[in-house]
């Protein structure tokens, strides 16, 4: 799922900038439970949301880790860009329904919905991205489902 290409080589994320990613997630929604402010919740749900429809181009966290990581994005190892943006999905898509909860007057909700993102960044921190797992499990099974058909279709 990630190759060890050069940034300047290959058109992934560089490993820098995916930690980044998660490092945001992660003390963003944390400081958002701890002092019960959703609004914290709101602003990395259009961050990630945007890059989720623009991709790198639209991605703050990419703008700024590029940046900020210059040197190291050069030699890094990088993710394959379809696997970070079905990650960051899954991240808006919960973000987007704690909002949807905190505006329908169920905070708790919110924060769970919220914790999830929180509690997958410390995990794919830790070394297992369950985003990966995922994304994995949903390309095999469509593969087995379509992948002689489409196979076949490509191929005309």
């Amino acid at each position: 799922m990630s190759s060890s290409k050069s940034s300047t080589t290959c058109v992934g994320i560089p490993f820098p900038i995916v930690k980044l990613n998660r490092w945001v997630l992660l003390v963003g929604i944390s400081t958002a439970i701890i002092i019960q402010q959703p609004l914290i919740t709101t602003l990395l749900f259009f961050i990630i949301l945007s890059s989720v429809v623009f991709g790198k181009s639209g991605s703050l966290i990419f703008f700024i880790g590029s940046r900020i990581f210059a040197k190291q994005n050069k030699t890094a190892p990088s993710e394959d860009p379809r696997l970070m943006r079905f990650n960051n999905s899954i991240a808006a898509i919960l973000l987007g329904s704690a909002q949807i909860a905190f505006l329908a007057g169920a905070p708790f909700t919110g924060w769970i919905l919220s914790g999830f993102v929180a509690v997958a960044a410390t995990i794919a921190l830790s070394g297992f991205c369950f985003g990966c797992f995922l994304f994995y499990q949903f390309n095999l099974q469509r593969f087995k489902l379509f992948g002689s058909q489409q196979a076949k279709q490509e191929s005309n």
